[in-house]
Order: structure tokens, then sequence, then C-alpha cells
């Protein structure tokens, strides 16, 4: 997984399949994923921007983390997903995600 940040560095983890994109993020210190609540989509601190190439392969977003998105710190946009709700798939070798630039 690539986790890119607004300088347009690339932090390139190793996420196990079944692994939460969140949890990656967080053994491989990425800067910018705080994930303050742990992963239970209560905090929105793992807010994270997905390509839009690899939107469909991302199962559809919860009620929890529809609502969850409305609040976080940089503008929730339609590539918005919540990192911690994104559990790795086959189908997303090579999907790269955008940091925002707040999470709090």
């Amino acid at each position: 997984m690539n986790f890119r940040h607004r300088d347009g560095s690339i932090d390139v983890v190793d996420a196990p399949l079944g692994s939460s994109l969140m949890s990656a993020a967080i053994k491989h210190p990425v800067d910018g994923i705080i994930a303050e609540c742990g992963g239970n989509a209560m905090c929105a601190t793992c807010h994270v921007y997905v390509d839009a190439a690899f939107g469909d392969r991302l199962p559809p977003m919860a009620e929890e983390e529809d609502e969850m998105l409305d609040g976080t710190a940089s503008a929730r946009t339609e590539r918005s997903r919540l990192s911690c709700q994104i559990v790795v798939t086959e189908e997303m070798a090579g999907m790269t995600v955008d940091v925002p630039a707040d999470q709090v």
C-alpha cells in the first residue's frame, strides 16, 4: 500500500491481507495517520483519500463510517474513507491513498 503525503513523498508499507489499512499505517508509522480510537470508526483520525481507480474495489461504506466522515478535520470528498474500515484484499495491490493535511 502507498500513502502519499501533501509534499509528494510516499510511504510504501506492507499491508497483510485481512488487516486494516489503518493497522498497516500504524505498524509502519505513517505520518498523518493518528488513529486515536484504535480502529473503531469513532474518531476519523485515520481519514484518507482513496485513489479513484480503486474506489470500486472497496466494500460499501457503512453508516457509521459515513457519519464519522462528516466530521473530518480536512475536507470530505467523494474519495474519503476511514482507513480503519478498509480491509486489505488482493484487489487492492498497488493502491495509493492520499493522507489529508490535517486529522485533528
